[in-house]
């Protein structure tokens, strides 16, 4: 940048950057603009890149902060941008690319320096310099516009209303890139923003009109998976003769101010391919996401979840209730195809949770779906490589899971849906097994993967109720998963007894020496016995009501029957006991007449037969098993600095300083 500039640490430098920045008051129809606008760059593609360009313009950004209150150039930076929006639509349709280009690159300006201005000062401040204009006769309005709100009304009808090509991608991405940026004010305060100058301007006056329509558009972008277009095809490429129209009437503007470079690099070498093949709808399910979770407004809910709670199928003609505010309709078969594809991503998972907890619309339809295996499978894959995965990840994968079990309709039909040949599950092989089956699995190595490393109960309780909900329509039991049910209740057993004998020991301790403190082994035992109460509960569910259509069960229960002896006398657990010791000693028995030597194959053929005869008003009736996700109260506290995080390393084209960041800890690069 600057006459002959290659380098970004030229950048300070530059006599266009400086003009801007600098004492001297620039009128918004000066033709500066026109060449301050006229560079172009390959877009940084990572932190380290995004990090090099913040450090390069920090000092120019400051010395607007120090200048602008007399100068106005912040807002006639703005003015000329949004001057130039209102012909953006017909520049699109007319393919007037040195247009958008310079629109762009207008917004790319805008976008940095409102980084650090928010950064920098607060949003009372950030308001007052919006306000301040050249000092020069003639020129002050004491009564102009509010600059604010005008610029967020614009971007949201940038976003929402002009034409997706290879030409407007970027200005299109950018555009969400602001509003991100916009709300990041959230990410220097340690707590919750409960009210603030960019809620207030969101959640009503002359943008509120547009939340239906933005929250859609948003979706659209996040099903759509736009790539951005081919290299050449935004950027005006240099001719080889230098005579070429585009680059004769963009060099004759810029006059060599803002040339072609890469972050890093020197010439027209490329940039490096983004980590994430659609940036546009990757930031665009960012923005989503932290509109859903703005916090309520004192006198009014927040309209953009709202809009995200109430939106409808195209297919559904039947009108929306007037007390319905900001609904509108979308596709719900793409929708749904889309989640099922970008399940790999944290964002499209808290997607999929927020769609599933709080749209009815959309749960009835994905739970009426028979194709649910194409949902689930990269659900119990997140949980699967759970070493993998942050907490957070698999935290919302396990409540997707409770949610959709607290459906019996959708309990029932898993165990319908054959798969075969699993490659991702390495333990042992599954040429073939049902989606019951596998989910069955999967959460129980996850217990048990909780149980040696993580040690939380809030995911255990989570998986257990998980296998709770279903437990009364397992069907047709693959022998592995029946064996893996049995081998966790060896597990928590030996568990039980290990802190049982430490608790006998130190009650032996605490007689011989007063002095030590002593473990909290009670506690620890409650905690273990409430687990393998819940264990017997499933076990006992599953035989209860569906004992015909498990006979691995019955016979996993059979070569494991000692595990149980212990726990038939104890006062926790005698009332569900019952059942499960009847089962093992009807079988037992029949096995017994049966004689010796017996293959697994005529065990399994006299449980089969023996099911018939067992009377079954032998079996003690229980309550129903069922449990149902419950949001805590004042879930923002977890989910704003989760979205935010998830901005923070997931957002194309935005850095910021972790040094700076108080709402979370983030480690430096």
């Amino acid at each position: 940048m600057g006459s002959n500039s290659s380098r970004i640490g030229d950048l300070p430098k530059n006599e266009y950057l400086k003009k801007l920045s600098g004492t001297e008051s620039v009128s918004e129809n000066d033709p500066f603009w026109n060449q301050l606008l006229s560079f172009s760059f390959p877009a940084p593609t990572s932190s380290t890149e995004l990090k090099l360009l913040e450090e390069a313009t920090i000092s120019v950004c400051r010395s607007l902060v120090e200048n602008n209150p007399r100068t106005g150039n912040l807002g006639a930076l703005i003015k000329v941008f949004l001057s130039r929006t209102k012909e953006l639509k017909l520049s699109a349709e007319c393919q007037n690319h040195i247009f958008i280009w310079q629109t762009h690159n207008a917004l790319f300006i805008i976008c940095c320096l409102l980084k650090v201005f928010i950064y920098e000062m607060s949003e009372e401040e950030l308001q007052l310099h919006f306000t301040y204009e050249e000092k020069s006769p003639g020129s002050y309005s004491s009564d102009s516009e509010d600059l604010l709100e005008e610029l967020l009304c614009c971007l949201m009808q940038l976003i929402t209303d002009i034409p997706l090509l290879d030409i407007t991608y970027e200005i299109s991405v950018e555009a969400v890139s602001t509003m991100v940026v916009f709300l990041s004010c959230q990410l220097f305060h340690k707590e919750v923003l409960r009210q603030s100058i960019s809620h207030k301007y969101l959640m009503r006056g002359r943008c509120l009109p547009y939340t239906s329509k933005l929250v859609k558009t948003l979706l659209y972008n996040f099903i759509r998976q736009e790539k951005p277009p081919p290299p050449g095809a935004h950027v005006f490429p240099q001719q080889s003769d230098a005579g070429g129209l585009l680059y004769g009437l963009a060099s004759g503007v810029a006059t060599g101010l803002w040339t072609v470079f890469t972050l890093g690099g020197v010439g027209s070498k490329a940039a490096a391919a983004p980590e994430v093949s659609s940036p546009l709808a990757n930031q665009s399910l960012l923005l989503l996401l932290i509109l859903a979770n703005l916090t309520d407004a004192a006198d009014a809910p927040n309209p953009y979840r709202q809009a995200i709670v109430s939106f409808k199928n195209t297919q559904d003609s039947s009108p929306f209730p007037s007390s319905i505010p900001h609904a509108f309709q979308i596709n719900f078969n793409s929708l749904y195809m889309a989640l099922c594809e970008q399940q790999t991503s944290d964002q499209a998972t808290l997607l999929l949770y927020t769609l599933l907890h709080q749209n009815s619309n959309i749960r009835t339809y994905m739970l009426a779906r028979t194709d649910m295996e194409n949902l689930v499978l990269p659900i119990l894959e997140i949980l699967y490589h759970v070493e993998e995965r942050n907490s957070h990840h698999v935290y919302m994968a396990l409540i997707v899971l409770l949610i959709l079990t607290e459906d019996d309709g959708f309990n029932r039909s898993i165990h319908e849906v054959m798969l075969k040949n699993i490659t991702w599950y390495s333990e042992r092989v599954l040429t073939e097994i049902s989606l019951g089956s596998l989910l069955i699995l999967v959460v129980i190595r996850t217990i048990q993967y909780n149980m040696t490393r993580t040690r939380d109960k809030y995911l255990h309780t989570n998986c257990l109720a998980a296998l709770a909900n279903m437990s009364a329509q397992f069907r047709s039991l693959h022998q592995y998963a029946a064996q893996r049910i049995i081998s966790l209740f060896s597990l928590l057993s030996k568990k039980h007894n290990k802190v049982l004998e430490q608790a006998t020991q130190s009650l032996r301790g605490s007689l011989s020496s007063n002095d030590v403190p002593l473990p909290d082994y009670a506690q620890d035992l409650n905690v273990i016995e409430e687990v393998i109460r819940m264990m017997l509960e499933i076990i006992n569910s599953c035989l209860t009501n569906s004992l015909h259509h498990n006979p691995n069960l019955v016979y996993a229960l059979l070569y494991k029957r000692d595990l149980f002896e212990q726990f038939q006398t104890h006062p926790s657990f005698q009332d569900i006991m019952q059942n499960i010791d009847l089962v093992i000693t009807f079988f037992s028995s029949r096995l017994l007449q049966a004689g010796a030597e017996l293959s697994v194959e005529r065990v399994l053929e006299i449980i089969k037969q023996g099911v018939v005869a067992l009377p079954k008003d032998r079996l003690k009736k229980f309550p129903e098993l069922k449990f149902k996700y419950v949001e805590e109260e004042q879930p923002e506290e977890f989910f704003i600095p989760y979205v935010w995080s998830l901005v923070y390393n997931s957002a194309v084209g935005l850095y910021w300083n972790p040094q700076d960041i108080q709402l979370f800890t983030m480690d430096s690069d």
